[in-house]
């Protein structure tokens, strides 16, 4: 299991699973599009580079998915592939999908932002967790 949903009072989060740093920050990545829309049915057409820093890693992975929510909402784009190098606090990754198409993309929930409630990035342990403003 790459990621699952967790329940939360009023928002809903994520749950991803890795053997790596680049491995936890995909599989959020997937958690949360697959929250918003039916992955299924998006091909990795179309792939967008992206380059952060952040000053620690948990601040790292809020900016990789608050970059990516925001591609979203201005390139009206889905994601569903992801490739990400994580090196001390920075990030060199990559997002492939394509532009919603409303007749083929079955939208679910309309993420807000990326909190830093309850936020956990754990390599050792292989997990992170992200709640989302929905």
């Amino acid at each position: 299991m790459r990621y699952e949903e967790i329940e939360h009072t009023a928002d809903v989060g994520i749950r991803a699973y890795g053997t790596s740093l680049g491995d936890l920050f995909e599989n959020a990545a997937e958690g949360m599009f697959s929250l918003i829309a039916d992955l299924d049915g998006v091909k990795p057409v179309g792939e967008i580079e992206v380059r952060l820093e952040a000053d620690d890693v948990p601040s790292l992975l809020v900016r990789w998915l608050s970059e990516l929510l925001y591609l979203h909402e201005t390139r009206r784009y889905l994601f569903r592939r992801f490739h990400v190098e994580v090196r001390g606090t920075s990030l060199r990754g990559t997002a492939a999908g394509e532009a919603i198409d409303k007749a083929r993309h079955e939208l679910k929930l309309a993420i807000k932002a990326v909190t830093r409630h309850a936020l956990l990035v754990d390599p050792k342990a292989g997990v992170a967790q992200v709640i989302f403003d929905i």
